[in-house]
């Protein structure tokens, strides 16, 4: 993507979008196309097309999504799964029409198997049951993922889907109904902390693993993506018959939920006991990433765990308790 390229962030105010918007203004592109979902919803199709038809993009980063945790996606299936399918349909339908150069659809890990083997590498996609929990927003991420593989057979286009891992950083949800395991255990800590609390509580057994990526490490991995050489970009994108169009970017280790809240509590500085709620469900026990083929095409993190979550923690502060 040369710097003057015309370059739309779909999503550019969430988690990822945000850290997509940094890092491109970071490298000094500067034409790129915002629009918050007030004045463009990406649910309507004749909005889309006349953001597309007035803009003209060249390259579009699909981040924008319905998104939340495992309460969220168990109480809305029918929201999660309808307003992805919305947004990815004509995004991805206006690109074609709109003769977009390249594509990146952010998905998520979920899209895999619930007991599928460790590392998860893309090719898992598809071959068992689905975590029950979520499995409205995986079936619209996977459709996603099959949108862009039948546009790429059919008409020739340059799509990818890059499934990163659990995401966590700047501009995140830290609503304790709707939010992730990792943002939701910063509030909790801060506020058990803040409240002179002996414990706090959290859910499940904390045996569960899970891998952990900073959002900025994303955007970087994003970015070099589409920047890629057609001799590598186009082997990824045009894959053998049965491969989709599909990229992992995860850490490359994980941890424990005990282990995540231990290190948690460091940062922020709270010594009180965790107590395990295990009423409620711990989800998959494990779920690690096979990152090897984008970390083979030159790519990989740079945040370590322990500082991403002081940069998640400062955000929250800067944007939840200063504020107030």
């Amino acid at each position: 993507m040369n710097k003057e390229a015309r370059i739309y962030i779909a999503g550019h105010r969430g988690l990822v979008g945000s850290a997509i918007h940094r890092k491109l203004i970071s490298l000094g592109y500067q034409n790129l196309i915002l629009r918050p979902s007030k004045e463009c919803d990406l649910r309507d199709q004749a909005q889309v097309r006349e953001l597309f038809e007035q803009e003209k993009p060249e390259y579009v980063f699909l981040a924008a999504a319905k998104v939340g945790g495992i309460l969220a996606n168990n109480q809305y299936p029918v929201e999660f799964l309808e307003e992805n399918l919305l947004i990815q349909l004509n995004v991805i339908r206006q690109a074609y029409q709109s003769d977009v150069e390249r594509l990146l659809f952010l998905g998520s890990s979920c899209i895999y198997p619930k007991d599928c083997p460790q590392p998860i590498k893309e090719e898992y996609l598809l071959t068992g049951p689905l975590e029950l929990t979520n499995r409205a927003y995986a079936l619209a991420k996977i459709a996603g993922i099959e949108q862009c593989w039948a546009y790429n057979r059919e008409y020739g286009t340059k799509y990818l889907a890059a499934m990163p891992t659990n995401l966590y950083g700047p501009n995140d949800n830290y609503d304790l109904n709707t939010s992730h395991v990792l943002p939701a255990l910063i509030r909790k800590i801060h506020e058990a902390k803040n409240l002179h609390q002996k414990n706090m509580t959290a859910w499940g057994s904390g045996k569960p693993r899970r891998e952990f990526l900073f959002s900025d490490d994303l955007a970087d991995a994003c970015v070099f993506l589409l920047n890629l050489s057609d001799q590598d970009y186009l082997p990824l994108v045009r894959s053998q018959e049965g491969q989709a169009p599909l990229i992992n970017v995860g850490f490359g280790s994980d941890v424990s939920i005990e282990e995540l809240i231990e290190t948690i509590k460091q940062v922020i500085g709270f010594e009180g006991e965790t107590l395990w709620d295990k009423s409620k469900p711990d989800g998959t026990m494990k779920k690690l990433m096979d990152s090897s083929r984008i970390k083979n095409l030159g790519w990989s993190p740079k945040v370590s765990l322990k500082e991403g979550i002081g940069l998640a923690y400062q955000d929250y502060l800067r944007r939840y308790v200063q504020k107030n």
